[in-house]
């Protein structure tokens, strides 16, 4: 939503200090406004109070026994580093309804600075300029699903295995059974781009023709995400060959194509943009330092991305469920009461026949996207059998219906739970 001020920029963090917290948070606004290490000529009072920072709100928080990073001044006492949660905010004018240069002043020298032994940056509200600058997702769910044809229920998605080392062929002859087996959706996996041994061009025309073929026998097209992240004159050619194909999706690693990147494709695309957190452990998995995911998300929906990963219940890697029940249900949060700007939250890692029931119900819609790879190629029956087992746990998710018992009817179902 909008800030207080529609004016200004306001940012939300979490701090670890072992000076005092109002001087750590004065120190981040000067550092990411109009602050200078010494007072310098043309420093006047007028301009700090028309550019300068301001600390909005501070909150203060247990304090802790031992810093959680390395590098920041040590405690006076060597027992407590404070914590406080902290409100900034900045004029428009200091920037500029840029998301560039938004990140530059939201999370830039912030996380390097001495007296801070954690920043996390939490959440942000926006002025409306930047919903007249950035349009927001073209698509995202209700746009997805109409490109789909499918209402009233969870998409049931995979993605291409092995990640890598399938030639073009047969990935298009693994897509064939993917589409028999009735499966919603294909996505590449993030790892498969434009290699040599699968050129991108060349598996989207082997893929078309698998998903065309099965579209003119089951009256509905497969949704297929080909990952065209590149150089932003690579991904527009790479658009545009998937839609003169017939395609209906295109995927990007958001952090690998950055956010230049990513605007300059939501400008230019006719498709869904599925966006690949790639690599976003990095700023996340120490809770003391980087970006909580809805803070980080606005940016790119923002800049065009309808579907979004936020990792999955129980998954193999490090987030605990609530974070991740927290970041899919972020993506529902207006960014402004004009314009929603919602993004279609993607379940993936790790994920079987066993999560569906609790994903359903940590959502509270059936407004989202699974993508198990493994959880469905790696069913004993093949493939078509994966995908049947995923729909089915879904559908008994949707009725209400003890997994175990809805098993007892469906084969397919009953194989994956002893599988997995």
């Amino acid at each position: 939503m909008t800030p207080q001020n529609p004016l200004r920029v306001e940012a939300d963090y979490l701090i670890e200090t072992a000076i005092d917290p109002i001087q750590a948070a004065e120190i981040m606004a000067g550092e990411q406004s109009s602050g200078t290490f010494r007072p310098i000529p043309g420093e006047t009072a007028e301009l700090k109070m028309r550019a300068a920072a301001q600390v909005e709100k501070l909150k203060m928080l247990e304090p802790v026994s031992e810093p959680s990073l390395l590098g920041s001044v040590p405690s006076v006492d060597q027992k407590k580093w404070w914590r406080a949660q902290i409100t900034l905010s900045w004029p428009i004018d200091n920037l500029g309804p840029s998301l560039p240069n938004l990140i530059t002043t939201i999370a830039g020298n912030l996380f390097e600075l001495q007296p801070l032994s954690g920043i996390r940056l939490m959440d942000l509200r926006l002025p409306l300029a930047f919903s007249n600058n950035y349009a927001g997702p073209k698509f995202g769910c209700e746009g997805t699903r109409k490109l789909m044809g499918i209402y009233d229920r969870p998409l049931i998605g995979t993605i291409i295995k092995p990640s890598v080392g399938l030639s073009a062929k047969e990935t298009g002859m693994l897509v064939s059974q993917l589409c028999a087996g009735g499966i919603d959706f294909i996505k590449d996996d993030e790892l498969q781009a434009n290699g040599p041994s699968c050129p991108f061009e060349d598996r989207v025309i082997e893929v078309m023709r698998a998903v065309n073929n099965a579209a003119d026998k089951m009256g509905h097209k497969v949704m297929v995400a080909f990952n065209l992240t590149g150089e932003i004159d690579e991904m527009r050619r790479r658009h545009d060959f998937v839609y003169n194909q017939g395609g209906t999706c295109v995927m990007v690693n958001l952090m690998a194509a950055g956010m230049a990147g990513i605007i300059a494709l939501g400008h230019h695309t006719n498709l869904p943009i599925h966006a690949h957190r790639a690599g976003w452990g990095a700023l996340t998995r120490e809770p003391l330092l980087g970006w909580s995911y809805p803070a980080w998300s606005k940016l790119w929906r923002l800049a065009g991305a309808d579907h979004m990963h936020v990792s999955g219940l129980n998954n193999k890697f490090t987030e605990p469920n609530e974070s991740v029940i927290e970041s899919a249900r972020s993506l529902s949060s207006p960014l402004f009461s004009h314009a929603p700007m919602s993004a279609l939250p993607v379940f993936s890692s790790g994920q079987t026949v066993r999560q569906a029931a609790a994903t359903l119900d940590a959502v509270a819609t059936p407004d989202l996207l699974v993508t198990a790879g493994g959880g469905i190629a790696a069913h004993p029956g093949g493939v078509a059998a994966g995908v049947q087992a995923m729909r089915q746990a879904y559908d008994a998710a949707m009725q209400k219906v003890d997994i175990v018992e809805y098993a007892e009817d469906h084969p397919e179902l009953a194989v994956a739970l002893a599988e997995f």
